[in-house]
């Protein structure tokens, strides 16, 4: 009875014990396992990666951190150095090959070690492990440290060892673990630490890199070099257990100091970075961006010639701190440059400010991209327009061009009077004389030929189309009235550079996934021909010709390089804004100078402003790289021709010059403003020939039109008009000569308007005659009053502005008493309207 009794009891028990243990279990189950996520991974919606911006050479220039988290850029496993993989399976699961997700004696040894006090060398989880915690569990759950998210990583892990191979659980660890400083993954802790990409880590960086994930914020470089060196040599100890390293490979790397990059997070060329991000997020939907996990931007960037515009910039804009001029000033705190490659329009550097965080100056305004006026800087697209061969009558290098006072009517109506940047009239110049040495009246009388419908067609066709409605514009637009961006007048630049074509500027060369798959790559596009290649060259010619800009600019300026280079300078009225631009067929470049605010420089043109800056950085780029002539096209010719009527020379002309013409522009007219004639010693008087040596002089002269006779005789010029009495043919010796007179201010037709800002008394209009030399007395008149009286040039007063309309002329007498009276000139004044 005895055994029975125990065989029941042992059999209760046994029941009991195994209902308990049922029990336990279910309970285990629901407490560990009830909402065990999948194991299936959605390589889909892993953490988003950062988008990683880089120069031509792949360079790091910006990384983009993630709306959430940090750096994160995925790499596949096979651009993942060797030595990294080998010193993470080493430090973190040295059985990572063999074991099927979890290591139960790596967990007790683990567990060992840190009950007794001593050095963690291992981490207690796989690499396995980590990945499902990082990956498959929630935030909340990954930062618990209790036995059930163990247990619950551990289940995840062996079913993610059946479900993957090895070397795509290794992948996900190296890409999406945290190794401080906000870098997740391998590749953004490398340019974090070392400024640069992982493949290129050695040894010892990678055994740094592989010891940080057990306590990044202990063993940051940064903070406690002491603590990551060595936690380093530790690393490189199991490395050397495990048999991926000898011992020299050890001792070698343990002694290897540590270097940093000492800017972590690096913005280089912020104004580039923001706008090709900006560019990218237009690119690519926010769909695309996700599942690329992480995004790495090729850009046409050149990190030399990026740091050479910007030490160009700062150099030159500390140097006029410096100078001060004259103790005040010269009030100038921005600059911006743009470099291009005009065959390509690829951009090599782009400076949109000296220093991007300073507020004080509207440092973030990217200055390359924000619209401002000109200046001078338009004049050779409007000569190009006027060289066009297929106008109907083209102009040329040759061209005169009468560079005296001419009034002009702006689309207001109101008077328009240009003036030189040196406030002089230089008389009868050619064309490449007043492009060289950016004359203003000349270039408004140029794009008067050409007219401002056509040039603004012209502009939209070599990218510039920032100038709005051609009829808010009048001539005033040759000196640089409308806004233009500095980035697309450097591009137009680069169409007389390249021969005529458009200039398509583009700052992304490809985008890449994470997994180096490419989502975008830059495709040139057609070839657009904007300008005869011909027109362009002689353009070209012109602006690297250092004798014909001596007029405006001094010889051997900071305008010439050691290389031919042609360059154009633009300064816009008050000095506002400050510009050069200058190409070679290798290189174009434009700077900007002035205040992002509009505030107005002092005394700072493009000579003394921008020119420098755009000096300095040419000759930085171009360093080491050969210099290279412009290729002169077929389809040109030089001619010799008289020097400044533009035409072929005759006997009497004294000057003469050889100039390049397109074919078919060669002038075929003789020279007719030098003329020689026959003068009667004792009169002074023109004759007719024959007329022998004894009895007359042979004299050249001038023959200009009235409205340059005024400044001929402002200095000193004796024209014809002066012994024909106007008329431009000889006279016989005993005929009187026909005197004339013009008037040359105010312009027909003009209306004024009366400013009511300003004092009445100061608000005086010009009114000027020009007469012959026969004049002995001259007469100013307005509606039928006196207003001056002169017996000798010049016949200049003013008028006090008078509301209304008005009719001017001018009387002059001549020695025989006879009178003579231009024609009348009608003009109209107005009253400013008040607000």
């Amino acid at each position: 009875m005895k055994y029975k009794g125990w065989v029941i009891f042992r059999r209760w028990a046994w029941l009991f014990f195994i209902g308990i243990i049922a029990l336990f279990s279910i309970w285990l189950y629901e407490w560990a396992f009830t909402d065990l996520p999948s194991a299936k991974i959605d390589f889909a919606h892993l953490p988003s990666g950062s988008m990683r911006i880089t120069d031509r050479t792949r360079q790091l220039l910006y990384e983009s951190l993630p709306a959430e988290g940090g750096r994160h850029s995925a790499l596949p496993l096979a651009k993942i150095p060797l030595a990294l993989q080998q010193a993470t399976i080493a430090t973190e699961d040295a059985t990572f090959y063999q074991n099927n997700g979890i290591d139960l004696a790596g967990i007790l040894r683990a567990a060992w070690i840190n009950l007794s006090g001593g050095q963690t060398l291992a981490g207690g989880s796989t690499i396995t492990q980590q990945v499902a915690r990082t990956i498959l569990l929630s935030p909340t759950e990954r930062a618990d440290r209790s036995l059930r998210r163990k247990l619950r990583e551990s289940i995840l892990a062996m079913e993610l060892t059946k479900k993957y191979p090895k070397e795509t659980i290794l992948e996900l660890y190296l890409n999406q673990t945290y190794y401080g400083g906000m870098a997740y993954g391998v590749e953004a802790a490398s340019q974090t630490y070392f400024g640069k990409p992982v493949e290129q880590l050695d040894l010892a960086e990678c055994a740094l890199l592989a010891g940080l994930p057990q306590s990044p914020a202990r063993y940051d470089p940064y903070s406690d070099v002491q603590s990551a060196t060595e936690r380093r040599a530790v690393v490189l100890s199991l490395m050397q257990k495990t048999g991926y390293i000898t011992s020299e490979q050890r001792d070698q790397a343990e002694r290897e100091a540590i270097s940093l990059t000492t800017t972590p997070y690096p913005m280089s060329a912020p104004h580039f970075d923001l706008w090709v991000r900006a560019q990218v997020e237009q690119m690519l939907s926010p769909q695309q961006i996700e599942q690329a996990h992480g995004l790495t931007v090729q850009t046409t960037l050149d990190y030399h010639a990026q740091q050479a515009a910007e030490q160009a910039v700062q150099q030159q804009l500390q140097q006029l701190k410096q100078k001060g001029n004259q103790g005040i000033g010269y009030n100038v705190n921005n600059a911006a440059v743009v470099a291009l490659q005009p065959q390509t329009g690829a951009i090599l550097a782009m400076v949109g400010s000296p220093n991007f965080e300073d507020q004080a100056s509207h440092g973030s305004i990217n200055m390359a991209l924000a619209p401002r006026q000109p200046g001078s800087a338009l004049k050779p697209f409007i000569y190009a327009a006027a060289f066009d061969p297929t106008r109907a009558h083209p102009w040329t290098a040759a061209t005169m061009i009468l560079d005296v006072t001419h009034h002009f009517v702006t689309h207001d109506g109101k008077a328009y009077t240009p003036q030189n940047y040196d406030a002089q009239e230089h008389g009868p110049v050619p064309a490449r004389q007043a492009l060289a040495s950016s004359l203003n009246i000349p270039a408004v009388l140029t794009l008067q030929e050409v007219s401002i419908p056509t040039f603004f067609k012209f502009a939209s066709e070599l990218g510039i189309n920032s100038f709005g409605d051609p009829n808010q514009y009048d001539l005033s637009l040759a000196l640089g009235g409308g806004e233009v961006r500095l980035m697309d007048l450097t591009a137009a630049y680069g169409a007389l550079a390249n021969g005529g074509y458009r200039v398509n500027p583009y700052a992304i060369e490809e985008i890449r996934d994470s997994q180096g798959n490419i989502l975008y790559q830059h495709t040139a596009p057609t070839a657009h021909r904007v300008m005869d290649e011909r027109v362009a060259w002689v353009i070209t010619d012109i602006l690297s010709d250092d004798s014909a800009r001596q007029l405006g600019f001094s010889a051997h300026s900071t305008l010439n390089l050691d290389r031919p280079a042609a360059v154009k300078t633009g300064t816009t009225t008050n000095f506002h804004d400050n510009w050069t631009l200058g190409y070679t067929p290798d290189l174009v470049v434009g700077v900007w100078v002035g205040n992002a605010s509009h505030e107005a420089m002092r005394e700072v043109n493009g000579l003394t402003g921008a020119a420098p800056i755009w000096h300095q950085t040419m000759r930085e780029i171009l360093s080491g790289t050969p210099a290279r002539a412009f290729q002169r096209p077929e389809g040109i010719t030089a001619t010799e021709v008289c020097s400044l009527s533009g035409l072929l020379p005759t006997s009497a002309c004294p000057y003469r010059r050889m100039e390049w013409f397109l074919t078919g522009t060669v002038p075929q007219a003789m020279d007719n403003l030098y003329q020689t004639i026959s003068v009667d010693k004792r009169t002074g008087k023109i004759v007719s020939p024959p007329c022998s040596a004894a009895q007359c002089d042979q004299i050249t002269l001038l023959n200009l039109p009235p409205i340059a006779q005024n400044w001929a005789h402002d200095h000193s010029i004796r024209l014809l008009s002066d012994l024909a009495g106007g008329s431009n043919a000889p006279l016989a010796s005993d005929s009187e000569p026909v005197a004339a007179i013009s008037l040359r201010s105010p312009s027909p037709q003009t209306s004024y308007i009366i400013n009511s800002g300003l004092p009445l008394s100061s608000q005086k209009l010009e009114v000027e005659a020009v007469a012959d030399p026969a004049i002995t007395s001259l007469s100013l008149w307005v509606d039928g009053e006196k207003i001056a009286s002169f017996h000798r040039a010049p016949y200049r007063t003013f008028w006090q502005l008078a509301p209304g309309k008005h009719t001017f002329w001018a009387e002059g007498v001549t020695a025989a008493g006879r009178g003579v009276r231009t024609l009348p000139v009608p003009i109209e004044v107005k009253s400013d309207p008040q607000p």
